[in-house]
């Protein structure tokens, strides 16, 4: 019976030093999660429920539990890397089947997919109208690599001021070749829906009348419609047209484009003594654009620039947690699968209640104490040393008992 229970210990001792040696091994591995050794100890229980032998049967290894605690976040050059700051894991996709990771190290495919080294798709939950995501739905991500297409100017927004103590233009009528027609003019740049670009000057021309104006619209060089009347108060503010927007007829460009219907607000626009000024400018059309970068929020959205300006949500990282962590089954490559034990998995959002942050250009290191480690193998071979004398020491007290006469 000693020798039993001794090489129990044995086993115990070797099942200890194998997990530590793992643990040590993978010290460099990216989201890699440490496991323990845990032990229980054996008795012979009769039917009667009362131990037959006191002394006990030795012990056994009763599980090898991973450890799910976060690790270091070290930051890289690369904005494909990803790192889970909390509770969480990766979805992958194996032609359809699903893994759970924290190891987030990706990269680009020759088809633009986001796949890791092993090929597997990051999923993510598919962008739909309207700035949201379809939470609902797994898709793979896939990265852009055509040309964000062109939008047309349509509206166009001006802070100005015009001078309180203008008088009427000497020359009469208004016309866009004589600077004595007109007061002021102010220049943009438009874009139509093939994204050529087109040059609109504003005139802005004084009438006899208190307080009002007339503002005329050119694109390259073509007046579009008839002048639009802008009526100021007392107090230098504007009161006509009601909501400040001046809408033009369509203007129809030469490159083939659709007819471009401008609308420019000027309800932030003054008559205050003093000086012509423009204090800003905006307006909503842009050229084609190639893509230029990614960008990924702490909240997982992943967000493709363009050379335009304008950027385009290509989805939103899932992630993935578990009742019970310490069930899932593990794939190898930092990777586990559900199970029974696990539970299913409850997917969510970064940032939101119970899903950690999603930190880009970052990796998560091993959650491996190498000290703590260090210490748990030698006390493990003290184990192993004293079970082994303990089998010595039943070896000597057997042959004792074979020699006697």
């Amino acid at each position: 019976m000693t020798f039993r229970i001794a090489l129990s210990g044995l086993n115990a001792a070797q099942a200890d030093l194998n997990v530590t040696a793992n643990n040590i091994a993978n010290t460099s591995t990216n989201g890699f999660k440490g496991s323990r050794t845990e032990f229980a100890d054996l008795f012979a229980v009769s039917l009667q429920g009362v131990s037959s032998n006191a002394s006990g049967n030795g012990v056994r290894v009763a599980a090898v539990t991973q450890q799910f605690a976060q690790g270091n976040i070290e930051f890289t050059d690369s904005n494909l890397d990803l790192a889970v700051s909390g509770q969480g894991m990766f979805i992958l996709s194996d032609a359809g089947a699903l893994a759970y990771t924290r190891a987030g190290a990706f990269q680009m495919n020759r088809d633009g997919y986001v796949v890791n080294s092993q090929g597997q798709r990051l999923q993510v939950y598919p962008p739909i109208a309207g700035g949201t995501f379809n939470t609902g739905g797994l898709s793979d991500l896939r990265l852009l690599t055509t040309d964000s297409p062109p939008k047309a100017t349509a509206n166009v927004g001006y802070i100005l001021n015009l001078p309180a103590n203008a008088v009427p233009p000497p020359v009469a009528p208004f016309n866009p070749a004589d600077p004595n027609s007109f007061n002021q003019a102010t220049s943009l740049t438009l874009f139509d829906s093939l994204g050529a670009t087109h040059t609109g000057t504003m005139f802005f021309v004084k009438t006899a009348t208190a307080n009002q104006w007339t503002t005329q619209l050119s694109i390259d060089g073509t007046l579009v419609g008839a002048p639009q009347t802008l009526q100021y108060s007392n107090t230098g503010l504007l009161t006509a047209p009601v909501g400040g927007n001046v809408a033009f007829p369509a203007y129809t460009p030469t490159t083939g484009a659709a007819p471009m219907a401008v609308t420019v607000d000027l309800s932030q626009s003054t008559q205050f003594g003093g000086n012509f000024a423009v204090n800003a400018v905006t307006q909503d059309g842009y050229t084609t654009g190639r893509l230029i970068g990614i960008d990924i929020e702490e909240t997982g959205v992943v967000n493709a620039r363009f050379t335009n300006g304008n950027s385009q949500a290509l989805g939103q990282v899932a992630i993935a947690n578990f009742a019970n962590p310490q069930g899932l089954q593990q794939l190898g490559n930092t990777q586990w699968a559900e199970t029974f034990a696990s539970g299913q998995a409850l997917r969510g959002q970064a940032g939101n209640s119970g899903f950690g942050l999603v930190q880009s250009g970052a990796l998560e290191s091993a959650n491996v104490d190498v000290t703590e480690q260090l210490v748990n193998m030698i006390t493990a071979q003290r184990n192993f040393q004293a079970n082994a004398q303990m089998i010595s020491t039943a070896d000597q007290i057997t042959q004792t008992i074979i020699n006697m006469r």
